[in-house]
C-alpha cells in the first residue's frame, strides 16, 4: 500500500503522458509555450505501463487517470490504455483531455479499455475560447465531447475554470448546457500552477462566488458529505435532480485530509501532492535495472513523507516551480 504518516492511502494514480499541449490557456502557460522535455527524458510507453503495473499489483492503486500536458498528443496513448486494461486487478481507467482529437480517437480508446473522460471546456463562446486558449479549436472540443458520449466513455465530465472579467458570467449557462447534454460539470478554482507564476489570489473566482452565480438560476442542494468520499469535488443536486454539479475548491476549501492521490510525471518523478516542491525519481531506478520490489519501495518512501496539507490556503504559500503541464493534474 501507499500510506503516509497521517494514515491516508493513495489508491488514485495520475499519470502525465507528456508535458506538451496544443492549447495555450492563459491560466496555464505563456503564448509562446514552454521548453518541452526532450524525448530521452520522457518515460517510454513500456516504462509507463511497468510503473502502472507496479502501482496496481503491488501498491494498491485502483484508479488510473492519464493526463498531461495534453495526453492525446502521446502517439502511444491507445496502446498504453490497452496494456493497462489487461492488468490484474484491472484498474478503472480515465483520461483528462482538452478534447482536441477526441472525435477521431474516442472509439479506439473505448475499445482499448478506457472507461471515461474528463474534458476541459471553459466557455460556450468561440471568441471567448480563443481569448482563453489562444487557439480557434472550440468546435473540435464540442465534437470530441459528442464522440466520447457516443463511444460510451461515460459519464462524460466537463471541467471549467472561470476567469474574472473573461468567462465568469457563463457559470449558469455552462451548467444549463451540460444538463441538457447529459454531461457532469465540475468548476475548478484557478490554481497557482501556471508556468508564468501570474496567479493572483485576489482575482481568483472562488467556490463561494461560483455557487452564488449558479444559485441565481438553479436550486442547489448539497449532497451528503459521505457521498463525496475522497473525491475532490463537492457536489450539489440541481433543481431536485437527477442533474448534479461539482465544485473543486482547491484553494478556499482544501481537501487534503481525504486526499488519496499519487502522481507520476511524464519524466518519471513521483509527486505525493499536486503542490509539492519536491519529487522522487523513479526513472533513474528503472533505467539502472532496479527490480519491481525496489521501485515499489522507493514509491512507498515518497508517499510516506507526504505533508498534512498543501498549505495553499495560507497567504504565505509558495508556488511549485513545475507548472501544471508537467505535473499530471
Amino acid at each position: 500500500m501507499l500510506l503516509d504518516t497521517y494514515g491516508r492511502r493513495a489508491v488514485d494514480l495520475r499519470v502525465s503522458l507528456t508535458d506538451r499541449c496544443n492549447l495555450r490557456c492563459t491560466y496555464c502557460m505563456p503564448e509562446e509555450g514552454l521548453q518541452w522535455l526532450a524525448k530521452p527524458e520522457l518515460l517510454t510507453d513500456e516504462e509507463i505501463v511497468r510503473l502502472v503495473a507496479i502501482a496496481v499489483r503491488d501498491l494498491g492503486v485502483r484508479e488510473v487517470r492519464f493526463t498531461g500536458g495534453e495526453p492525446m498528443l502521446r502517439p502511444g496513448l491507445v496502446s498504453i490504455v490497452a496494456a493497462c486494461a489487461q492488468l490484474a486487478p484491472r484498474p478503472e481507467l480515465s483520461l483528462t483531455t482538452n478534447g482536441i482529437g477526441l472525435a477521431r480517437t474516442a472509439a479506439a480508446l473505448r475499445q482499448a479499455g478506457l472507461d471515461r473522460v474528463n474534458v476541459s471546456l471553459d466557455t460556450l463562446d468561440p471568441d471567448t475560447f480563443h481569448t482563453l486558449t489562444r487557439r480557434h479549436r472550440h468546435q473540435d472540443v464540442l465534437a470530441g465531447l459528442a464522440a466520447a458520449e457516443a463511444a460510451g466513455l461515460t459519464p462524460v465530465k466537463l471541467n471549467a475554470v472561470l476567469m474574472r472579467g473573461v468567462n465568469d458570467h457563463e457559470a449558469a449557462d455552462l451548467l444549463e448546457w451540460c444538463l441538457r447534454h447529459g454531461y457532469e460539470l465540475r468548476f475548478i478554482e484557478q490554481m497557482p500552477l501556471d508556468a508564468q507564476h501570474g496567479w493572483d489570489r485576489s482575482r481568483m473566482i472562488t467556490a463561494e462566488e461560483i455557487l452564488e452565480r449558479l444559485g441565481e438560476r438553479f436550486t442547489l442542494t448539497p449532497e451528503a458529505s459521505a457521498a463525496r468520499g475522497a473525491a475532490p469535488a463537492e457536489r450539489w443536486v440541481v433543481d431536485g435532480g437527477p442533474g448534479r454539479v461539482g465544485v473543486i475548491a482547491s484553494v478556499t476549501r482544501p481537501f487534503c485530509r481525504a486526499c488519496d492521490r499519487t502522481r507520476l510525471t511524464a519524466d518519471g518523478q513521483i509527486r505525493n501532492c499536486l503542490f509539492a516542491t519536491e519529487e522522487s525519481d523513479l526513472r533513474s531506478a528503472l533505467r539502472s535495472g532496479a527490480g519491481d520490489a525496489e521501485i515499489g519501495a522507493l514509491w512507498r518512501r515518497a508517499m510516506w513523507g507526504k505533508k498534512a496539507g498543501a498549505g495553499i490556503d495560507n497567504p504565505e504559500f509558495h508556488q511549485p516551480d513545475r507548472p501544471m503541464s508537467a505535473i499530471g493534474g
